[in-house]
């Protein structure tokens, strides 16, 4: 695995180490992009630790912006980045986490080595680089024994793991997400710490809770991340909505209560393809709204209460508002049953409850619930539904009032000659007519059916 060199650094990346050597310094690349890349993964974050000084640093590099006052430089690149620009940092000393989040303070020294023991796990405990341009070539810093963990697939906490994570509650997600992202096995001193520790996820900030359960969802498989935080306790301090669902009884396969369903749906939510953040998303909360409607061995309304309850989780995370409304939409409608003596219509309406955009969410979302069910992907007639949809969609039948062969001047000049809710109230009216028939959506149909219902609605 260790190789002379991480591969794939950018230009940009080297040309900032080549900048900060000539200039008398250390500098070497460290964290999570030496980590992948000596795993052989995608590498989209290069970090750079030196002895320089922030104030030094700014001054080597036009545009360079002081970041924070931890001694992290932000130096802009040439080409597009997210995030923008490299960070470079000084090496430091971290003191006291008060709020168990961040240090109150730093002291800067020049010592790599004691850079590298203040951070979270071994295999983010690596660098490559030297101490300047008059130094030999570039070698490996290992004081943690980082790269043997690499190598057995270990996840172990730097020094004391219960220190490591009283200081930072972050780290216990952090955690759980880099095991089930890098399929390593957490090592049981950590294991241990983490369960001791579970409490201080509560120190950590919502938006910062949402961005690892983004990373978890998109593990594969994702229940290795969640199984790690219910296992430890972590789940009841930073997810607590999820952990309610462990020990609920759930007749499904067997062994399996709510918890155990939810994971292995969001698991074959992961199975289809392509990766869809949303859809795995949805398949982990569509139940959630089962523990407060559990009565008499039934849950009824949890589709409902579901809805709202991920909306609202998912705003406290910190997701778009869109994003809210796609996972809240597939978990309000995911109860859907079909039955093939549907007519045409019918699957119309389907498609306009679900919402076009949606449908296949849906059904895919449907898919992930059988097979997290123990039933065949394609139970309940769904492969039948599936292809129903498909050709309605084909068709390019209306399914939104902008799909409508009139609008709503149409309506005013034609047939109310007035604005007003009326004109609403008639588009609403003419999609539903139309649903029954697509081929009833021309320009003549919809005045003349416009006018006729107008008619009637007056004389009531």
């Amino acid at each position: 695995m260790e190789r002379s060199a991480p591969t794939d650094v950018p230009a940009d990346v080297q040309r900032i180490l080549q900048s900060l050597w000539s200039g008398g310094h250390a500098a070497y690349l460290v964290g999570g992009g030496v980590r992948d890349s000596l795993l052989g993964r995608g590498v989209t974050d290069w970090d750079i630790a030196t002895d320089a000084l922030p104030d030094k640093t700014m001054s080597m590099f036009s545009g360079a912006q002081y970041t924070n006052r931890f001694g992290t430089v932000t130096v802009p690149t040439s080409a597009p980045s997210d995030p923008p620009g490299v960070e470079v940092t000084t090496f430091r000393r971290d003191h006291r986490y008060a709020d168990h989040r961040r240090p109150d303070s730093v002291t800067f020294t020049d010592s790599l080595e004691e850079d590298l023991a203040r951070r979270d796990f071994t295999v983010n405990a690596i660098a490559w680089g030297r101490p300047s341009a008059d130094a030999a070539e570039p070698r490996w810093t290992d004081p943690t024994r980082g790269l043997a963990d690499l190598r057995a697939g270990v996840l172990r906490a730097v020094g004391d793991p219960k220190v490591r994570f009283d200081e930072d509650g972050l780290r216990l997600l952090r955690a759980a997400r880099l095991a089930a992202q890098l399929g390593f096995e957490i090592e049981s001193a950590t294991l241990a710490a983490m369960q001791a520790s579970s409490d201080t996820a509560r120190w950590v900030s919502s938006e910062r809770v949402g961005g690892e359960l983004r990373k978890m969802v998109e593990a594969d498989p994702p229940s290795r991340a969640f199984a790690i935080l219910a296992d430890t306790g972590v789940l009841d301090h930073a997810l607590p909505e999820l952990a309610a669902q462990r020990g609920v009884p759930q007749d499904k396969i067997t062994g399996h209560d709510l918890w155990g369903h939810a994971l292995a749906t969001a698991d074959a939510a992961a199975d289809i393809d392509p990766p869809n953040l949303m859809l795995r998303t949805a398949a982990l909360l569509h139940d959630i709204g089962k523990p407060p409607t559990f009565a008499d061995g039934h849950f009824i309304g949890h589709d409902q209460v579901g809805a709202g309850m991920a909306y609202e989780l998912l705003a406290r995370l910190a997701f778009g508002r869109e994003e809210r409304e796609h996972v809240a939409k597939l978990i309000r409608n995911h109860m859907f049953t079909y039955e093939p003596r549907w007519s045409g219509a019918a699957v119309r309406r389907f498609i306009r409850r679900v919402d076009r955009d949606l449908v296949e969410d849906q059904l895919k979302l449907r898919q992930a619930d059988n097979a997290g069910s123990g039933l065949p992907r394609f139970a309940g007639h769904l492969d039948e539904l599936t292809e129903r949809i498909r050709r309605e969609l084909k068709a390019g039948s209306p399914f939104k009032l902008s799909e409508l062969a009139v609008n709503g001047d149409d309506l005013i000049a034609e047939v109310t000659h007035r604005p007003g809710v009326m004109v609403g109230w008639l588009l609403n009216h003419l999609l539903d007519w139309v649903t029954e028939d697509p081929a009833r959506n021309t320009r003549a149909d919809l005045i003349s059916e416009a006018r006729t219902e107008r008619a009637r609605v007056r004389a009531q």
